[in-house]
């Protein structure tokens, strides 16, 4: 095949799976669930899994410090569901040396396709008949999107190098050849060597004590997704806080971690009752350096977390209890397609709100119901202005796009609230009992939208007319905005807040008289929140005096504050927001400040100097949200 012929070949896949999309046809017979995959296509994948499906990965890599690489091969076990004679799989940036059959040597015909600006270039690798496993040698890229070098500087003691890597959505084939779709799911085993006294962590078993040798091997039985691909090396230590879990950290960070998460054994136990026995035999977290893009990342068995959360009052322990609810949506049951994406964070965000309530009490996740609410309307209204409400549907069209385009409040919150919608009525011990069904229904395995209306239609609002009628399922999940049905939550907490913010507005308060003992971050943010849609430049600038809020240790509260002192035009905080941007690489708390100083050309000229040098530090999912911003 020439040159030109195997471009054209490229594109043609590459048009092929923008058009296809997942189709799940279910069937129910004398009452057993069955499910018979039609097809399997992913609009952000080259590869062929409907052909040839990877079961299995084992990876051998060496991480080169110095060059900032990862150097090794990864052995590819596969199924032919086909006569297809050809394996496609995604990679990006990646420096593919030699494929061969391992268990005969023998070399096996390969080529990498055009490359796609979004989607890499996909890596076409031709079977013999009795191939059944394929072993790419390769080298990934200084510039791998995936992977996160730091510098002693940039760490949280400062001391030492840091790796870690952030797959989700489509950023695992910058580090590994892979079908990464995830409704691929595979086993994998690993041998990591990193520099001696280092500790190197995966998504799989994991070693508790550094290895002086720099050695170790990593085992995952069970199935998963490419984006749960994960892996971090540093000089990292351990700390157990619970039969089943514990807490990784730079050893400057751990007590402060293991203070601050420690629930989560009860977290685990409370999860369990809610919908079924937690699966993944072990829950550990690795708190990382400043640099994360996210919140956290659910990577099984291993949660990466940002180290924002660690306020010292364990007001945002919340991250905890949604990562680990990952562990049944979306680890468990995955979302089929990343157009599907509402399925894995909408069931989570619901999950994690029933979790809180366990463990902390309805009143205090009440408040963070109020303040997700207010967020999503904000959302909502921006993108209305932005004429693209099209993506405030939960079900998602993100053909030609990134995927990262769908990380919005809408498949975190608006999914969230269907299932509070659901909830109130058919009530929450019916609800219950179906989610436990649901995702036993279908463990390690995967599915799309359609597949779970379908699911939940016989499965529970069939049983009652008046149930589907007042569900309005199409609305929500097809509908733009937040249907009419959507009921907003309310706490009395909040009102407290309310109550102080009109006494100081009308006067008949001041700073000095505020009651704010007691309050959490959550009061604090409502309060900052509200204060900022009646707030003068004058009574800025008399807050900051009073409540020191832009010299706060807490993320959540610095965010807040300094997005409203530029709205506002207060610019005596410059200093400690360019602090805070130099310092802090979470997309939640950058995307909100960045913006605002964008709306002016003083603000954007300024914004451009700092992001100039704080993107040193910022993982590439961030620096890529924020330049666009300020294009």
């Amino acid at each position: 095949m020439s040159f030109k012929k195997i471009g054209l070949y490229t594109k043609l896949v590459l048009l092929l799976t923008v058009i296809v999309t997942c189709q799940t046809e279910k069937k129910y017979k004398d009452g057993e669930k069955k499910s018979k995959i039609i097809s399997v296509s992913d609009p952000h994948s080259f590869s062929n899994p409907d052909q040839v499906r990877v079961t299995h990965l084992n990876l051998d890599l060496n991480i080169d410090w110095n060059k900032k690489v990862l150097r090794g091969h990864v052995n590819l076990d596969f199924d032919k569901k086909t006569s297809a004679d050809t394996l496609i799989l995604d990679t990006r940036n990646l420096k593919i040396s030699k494929v061969e059959n391992r268990n005969t040597n023998k070399p096996l015909k390969f080529w990498l396709g055009n490359e796609h600006p979004i989607f890499g270039s996909p890596l076409y690798i031709v079977l013999g008949e009795k191939d059944h496993s394929a072993c790419v040698f390769y080298e990934t890229s200084p510039d791998a999107e995936a992977l996160q070098w730091l510098n002693p500087e940039q760490t949280h003691d400062k001391t030492d190098a840091f790796l870690y890597s952030q797959s989700q959505a489509i950023l695992a084939r910058s580090w590994v050849p892979c079908q990464d779709a995830p409704a691929v799911k595979f086993t994998y085993k690993a041998s990591i060597r990193t520099k001696p006294g280092y500790l190197a962590l995966m998504s799989a078993s994991n070693p508790q004590k550094i290895n002086e040798t720099g050695n170790y091997t990593f085992n995952m039985e069970q199935p998963v997704s490419s984006y749960l691909l994960a892996l971090s090396s540093g000089k990292i230590a351990f700390k157990a806080i619970g039969k089943d879990c514990g807490i990784y950290a730079e050893p400057g960070m751990l007590d402060k971690a293991v203070w601050e998460f420690a629930d989560m054994q009860k977290m685990i136990d409370e999860a369990s009752k809610l919908y079924g026995t937690y699966m993944w035999n072990r829950y550990d977290v690795l708190v990382l350096p400043p640099s994360f893009p996210f919140g956290g990342m659910e990577n099984p068995r291993l949660t990466f977390a940002t180290p924002t959360v660690i306020t010292g009052d364990r007001s945002q322990v919340s991250l905890i209890a949604h990562e680990l609810a990952h562990s049944w949506s979306g680890n468990f049951v995955t979302n089929a397609t990343w157009n599907d994406f509402w399925l894995n964070e909408g069931f989570t965000n619901y999950f994690e709100q029933r979790i809180m309530e366990k463990v902390y009490g309805k009143s205090y996740d009440e408040m963070r119901q109020v303040l997700a609410w207010n967020d999503l309307e904000k959302t909502i209204a921006e993108m209305k202005s932005d004429g693209i409400m099209a993506d405030t549907k939960l079900k998602l069209d993100l053909r030609d796009r990134n995927p990262d385009d769908g990380l919005s409040d809408i498949a975190y919150d608006k999914g969230r609230f269907f299932l509070c919608h659901l909830e109130k009525i058919v009530g929450k011990s019916q609800l219950d009992h179906f989610l436990k069904s649901y995702f036993k229904a279908h463990a390690f395995g995967f599915m799309d939208t359609e597949g779970f209306i379908a699911y939940l239609n016989h499965e529970l609002l069939d049983k009652n007319p008046q149930w589907k009628k007042q569900a309005m399922v199409s609305q929500w999940i097809y509908g733009e905005g937040m249907p009419v049905s959507a009921i907003k939550p309310i706490s009395s907490e909040l009102k407290k807040v309310d109550q102080i913010l009109n006494a100081y507005f009308t006067g008949s308060s001041g700073l000095q008289t505020m009651d704010t003992s007691g309050f959490t971050t959550h009061h604090w943010q409502y309060l900052i929140r509200q204060f900022g849609l009646k707030a003068t430049q004058t009574q800025v600038k008399h807050w900051d005096n009073f409540f020191k809020f832009s010299n706060r240790s807490n993320a959540e509260i610095c965010c807040d504050w300094y997005a409203l002192s530029i709205r506002l035009g207060y610019k005596q905080n410059r200093p400690q927001i360019e602090s805070f941007l130099n310092q802090v690489g979470r997309r939640k708390f950058l995307m909100p400040i960045y913006s605002e100083l964008a709306k002016t050309n003083e603000g954007k000229l300024w914004a451009n100097s700092v992001f100039k040098q704080a993107k040193k530090g910022y993982h590439s999912v961030s620096v890529h949200s924020v330049s666009e911003i300020l294009k």
